[in-house]
């Protein structure tokens, strides 16, 4: 089980694939560390010795930023809009889109599931 930024990454998995695991790292950002590493980027983690898990480590470390830290940032920058009162501060508020897509249709994954309006469903009888 090798363990980066705090981050268990999975061992059955190629190496670029496992470090994608980590919060700010994407493939590209992968295959950089990789090079820089001098890691086969097609080796298992299960391989890796300590040595190169190391040198992933430091490598992380010193040029990205990842999990909560990046966490923090990106959600400072979204308190910042919406103490501004900004446009995308205020879609940020009321969980709509915030760069331009159409609402009306779609957006369900930000608005969440439809909930219909009152008026439109069949009334329940009841017992009198």
């Amino acid at each position: 089980m090798a363990r980066i930024s705090g981050v268990v990454i999975p061992d059955g998995k190629q190496v670029w694939v496992a470090l994608t695991y980590i919060y700010g790292i994407g493939p590209k950002s992968a295959d950089e560390i990789l090079a820089k590493a001098k890691v086969e980027r097609t080796t298992r983690v299960k391989d890796l010795n300590d040595a190169e898990i190391g040198r992933i480590q430091e490598l992380v470390n010193a040029d990205y930023l990842v999990e909560g830290e990046l966490q923090r940032l990106v959600s400072g920058n979204i308190k910042r809009l919406k103490d501004i009162k900004a446009y995308r501060g205020q879609r940020h508020a009321s969980n709509l889109p915030s760069r331009g897509q159409r609402t009306k249709t779609n957006a369900r994954t930000r608005r969440g599931r439809k909930v219909t309006v009152g008026g439109t469903a069949k009334k329940v009888a009841s017992k009198t």
